[in-house]
């Protein structure tokens, strides 16, 4: 299954649910982040596949570790014979 279709969904809906209970908006936390807008935007709807490096960046201006946006990710499922 590609990544796309479950796992970068889950990934942006994470970090937009966490970036929202900060109080802040895509535009300031794109910048806090050094980010294009547009850019996260993308990450959030899990259109983007972005790099570790970014993820870092995302997971620093939301002041968490990489795991609790990962967790769980990818989904692993259980392959019946």
């Amino acid at each position: 299954m590609p990544l796309k279709n479950v796992d970068l969904l889950t990934l942006g809906s994470r970090i937009r649910k966490a970036r929202m209970s900060k109080g802040f908006s895509q535009k300031g936390f794109a910048m806090k982040c050094g980010l294009d807008r547009s850019y996260l935007g993308g990450v959030e709807r899990g259109d983007r596949n972005l790099t570790f490096s970014i993820l870092c960046g995302i997971c620093d201006g939301l002041n968490c570790d990489i795991a609790a946006v990962t967790r769980g990710i990818p989904n692993l499922r259980t392959l019946v014979p």
